[in-house]
């Protein structure tokens, strides 16, 4: 098999256009081409009159080490990478020596742990704090129904993470030299998720199809040996001396019970603050990393259409556009786009009582009316200097001041784009409906954020309208606060074993530990931290 890079035909071509360029691109004869998959699809949207699709194409022809002897030194024509999984350990070879691996927390991260662990034959317990998928939207639409909040059931709590009520993206920047992504999309499709996950450049899937994958991949676990507990929380770790180290020798679950294992991966996602609280108490390292905060931001999606698109705005193959925008703003800070759902809603996210967070999530078909994205600051420890615990207690603050400006009862604080640069408060909604639940209570948000933040996203309104023209939009709507955009600590792990720095048998993992951002990494993490134990039982 070898591999066509950057084979580019118009948007609109014809089936049998694809072929007809492989071959032209090779300089074969059709006899010689045996087959051919779509490795990757992705789009070239610079000109908008004419939109170019660009191919990575594995192909299978007659003669393959004649054809690419003919093409070497084209970077474009390669041999094929091998992306297939490869199990690292067999555990029949020592499972009956250990205690059986715990995973705390069954989003992407932990879901990815706990199946690679199953698939090894490691029979791993799982403990998710929450509930099952259904029953946990159940919980979630209540809350944003009739402001009921369950605060162990929710957008970030309960079986398949906060990834759960999300626009469901499968793609990262992460390096991965190992294709680990590909086997988180292979174990996705076989789950139920659309093939073209495989191949387009940038795969979502959307929350309803993410509730019976996430339900599917459980039944998966459990039939190879897995074990999983719901509305179990971990309350404390067990750990001891052994030779001079911290040892890991088990957790304390709610009920009282102690579950003995000298291998825990903690996949606990990155709103588990008192989890974090009682590993930072339990003398685990854990230090501050920097995060994001802003606002929520609506636009009609046709308008964003358009502005990507110009007159092939609504084409079935590149869908509801998206987009990514940055500023460097004056007084130093970064703003910059983050998790941008195309036809999407605005979600609450909140997990405490009398605190208002938000997020977006898309269904698959993306069909809403608005477009909506994280607008938001980078901000560091030194902007919340103290303890290691510090960028949480700062994620508290906002949260409760935007509980009190939305109005006490978790209506969300919301203003005009026009009446926010200019620093007046907004009193009815223009053309632009908010889609957040319960509602959006309208005010001025210029105290929602610090300052430094509320000057930085001022100019970069406006500045944004440069790079996508009509994004600065009178009446566009803004809806606060996101403050949840990564983990605002990080639970330092060793490079090599991938193990807490001075905690044995403790393996930090995911976007919680500060290892991932989103679906994929999250996943690919899981994978790369199931690894990981199964070598240290191995050596063990």
């Amino acid at each position: 098999m070898l591999r066509i890079n950057e084979l580019k035909l118009p948007l609109n071509h014809d089936e049998a256009a694809l072929p007809a360029a492989i071959v032209a691109r090779l300089g074969i004869p059709e006899s010689d081409l045996l087959g051919f998959t779509v490795y990757k699809r992705s789009y070239d949207a610079r000109k908008k009159t004419a939109i170019v699709l660009i191919y990575a194409i594995d192909v299978e022809v007659k003669d393959e080490a004649q054809v690419l002897a003919r093409h070497a030194g084209d970077q474009y024509i390669l041999p094929a990478p091998d992306t297939s999984y490869k199990f690292v350990a067999d555990a029949s070879e020592f499972r009956d020596r250990h205690e059986r691996p715990v995973v705390i927390g069954m989003g992407p991260c932990g879901l990815f742990a706990a199946l690679i662990l199953a698939q090894m034959g490691l029979n791993p317990i799982v403990l998710e704090r929450g509930k099952i998928v259904r029953e946990r939207t159940v919980d979630t639409f209540g809350f944003w129904r009739k402001r009921k909040l369950n605060t162990e059931s929710n957008v970030q709590f309960g079986e398949g993470g906060a990834g759960t009520f999300s626009d469901g993206k499968l793609y990262s920047q992460i390096k991965d030299p190992k294709h680990y992504g590909r086997k988180v999309l292979t174990e996705f499709v076989k789950a139920g998720a659309p093939e073209e996950i495989l191949y387009v450049s940038k795969p979502h899937i959307g929350t309803f199809r993410l509730v019976k994958m996430v339900e599917q991949m459980r039944e998966n676990i459990i039939a190879m040996g897995g074990e999983i507990r719901f509305q179990t929380r971990v309350t404390d770790i067990i750990v001891e001396e052994e030779s001079g180290q911290r040892q890991l020798r088990g957790v304390v679950l709610n009920d009282g019970e102690v579950l003995p294992t000298r291998h825990l991966v903690a996949a606990v996602g990155h709103s588990a603050r008192d989890t974090f609280q009682m590993l930072y108490d339990r003398g685990v390292y854990i230090e501050a990393k920097p995060f994001s905060i802003g606002f929520r931001v609506e636009h009609p999606q046709s308008l964003i259409d358009v502005c990507r698109f110009g007159p092939n705005a609504g084409n079935k193959i590149l869908g509801a556009a998206d987009y990514k925008i940055v500023h460097h703003a004056s007084n130093g800070r970064s703003v910059y786009s983050f998790c941008m759902c195309p036809g999407g809603t605005v979600v609450a996210a909140s997990s405490e009582e009398g605190r208002v967070v938000t997020n977006g999530m898309s269904q698959y078909s993306r069909a809403e009316r608005n477009a909506n994205s994280a607008i938001v600051v980078g901000i560091t420890p030194e902007d919340y200097p103290g303890h290691p615990l510090a960028g949480i207690d700062f994620q508290r603050e906002l949260e409760s001041r935007a509980f009190v400006l939305g109005g006490s009862n978790y209506d969300a604080p919301g203003q005009l784009m026009g009446d926010f640069v200019r620093g007046v408060p907004s009193t009815q909604f223009g053309s632009v409906i908010p889609s957040f639940k319960p509602a959006v209570h309208l005010t001025d948000l210029a105290t929602a954020l610090p300052d430094y933040a509320i000057t930085a996203m001022r100019e970069a309104f406006v500045a944004f309208d440069k790079q996508i023209r009509g994004y600065y939009k009178e009446d566009a709507v803004l809806t606060g606060v996101e403050t949840r955009t990564s983990s605002p600590i990080r639970i330092k792990r060793n490079d090599d074993d991938l193990q807490s720095l001075n905690t044995r048998g403790l393996f930090p993992a995911g976007e919680g530990a500060g290892y991932a951002g989103g679906i994929l990494s999250a996943g690919v993490d899981g994978i790369r931290v199931a690894e990981a134990v199964a070598l240290s039982m191995a050596r063990g």
